[in-house]
């Protein structure tokens, strides 16, 4: 018997690569909704695309973080009030929710991963949006509803800090780079993968409800991870300069140390995603990426000629 499953938000990032992770499940019949076709801030709307599914996935949001600094309320709108729209849909239908948040929900301010009920206190206008999100989920899903806090996104569908430096190394000698954040870099189509076997686990009941962490195990800073990009892109990693975070200021704060625990995966009987330098050496290999990094080397080539 096939799972109806709803993904929003479906043109972005994760959403891309989402609906390519449901779309190898035979038994996954699955509608994707892009932003142009689903505004999650428009209560009738989400409840009408939420009926008939039994597992929603909500990858929309507002991501533009120093955007949300600046506009807080429209920003919140859709990461709080969006979400909230959402549960309620969900709990009305008695679909599951998978909504996707952020360790800025954090301060950043400890010395060891934070575990997934470490108190919240954003240190900005985006982490205390997607912060209203989770609460939504938590009170009106307090048995259906998943929310999974994910980090230094990348992927091939969107622009992120990867195919940045990728870009970027195509037409500069030198790149600086913040070396005092630290982080998990995380593959959206890993993350995919995790969301599409956590929704089973739910349906089945495997999966209790409540919070997890799905981001990379280990972590590294910005500049480790553009050196890595680099090295694995047959790039010299040697022109990444290494700068503290006040060589580059933002109008919204961002957390210092945004490392996550992985404590509640064994509570379904799965274990911590890959290791983040495992991730970024398949996503590396994957066409999309070796392009960029082929244009890279050769924009590079006709530049020092």
């Amino acid at each position: 018997m096939s799972t109806t499953w709803l993904v929003t938000g479906a043109h972005g990032l994760l959403g891309h690569e989402m609906l390519a992770e449901l779309a190898t499940d035979p038994d996954a019949e699955v509608t994707g909704l892009s932003r142009e076709r689903l505004d999650i801030t428009d209560p009738a709307a989400v409840r009408d695309a939420v009926r008939g599914h039994r597992v929603v996935v909500n990858c929309a949001a507002w991501t533009d973080v120093d955007g949300a600094e600046r506009s807080e309320a429209a920003a919140t709108a859709v990461n709080g009030t969006g979400v909230r729209h959402l549960a309620r849909a969900c709990a009305d239908s008695g679909a599951l929710l998978l909504h996707v948040s952020t360790d800025y929900v954090f301060p950043g301010d400890r010395r060891d991963p934070c575990p997934e009920d470490a108190p919240t206190a954003p240190v900005n206008a985006y982490g205390r949006g997607k912060l209203a999100g989770e609460r939504a989920v938590a009170e009106l899903l307090p048995h259906g509803g998943y929310v999974v806090r994910t980090a230094w996104l990348y992927g091939a569908h969107g622009r992120n800090f990867v195919s940045t430096m990728l870009e970027l190394a195509a037409r500069r000698e030198t790149l600086d780079v913040v070396a005092d954040q630290h982080g998990q870099p995380t593959w959206s189509r890993v993350l995919a993968r995790r969301l599409a076997v956590l929704g089973r686990a739910a349906l089945s009941g495997r999966a209790p409800a409540g919070t997890y962490h799905g981001t990379a195990a280990g972590h590294t800073t910005w500049y480790d991870l553009a050196r890595e990009t680099f090295r694995l892109a047959g790039l010299d990693p040697q022109r990444i300069r290494p700068v503290g975070s006040d060589k580059f200021p933002r109008p919204a704060a961002r957390p210092a140390f945004g490392v996550l625990g992985h404590d509640n995966w064994a509570r379904c009987g799965l274990p911590p995603l890959e290791r983040w330098d495992d991730q970024l050496t398949a996503a590396l290999a994957e066409p999309s990426f070796a392009a960029l990094a082929a244009a890279a080397r050769e924009n590079l080539a006709r530049l020092r000629t």
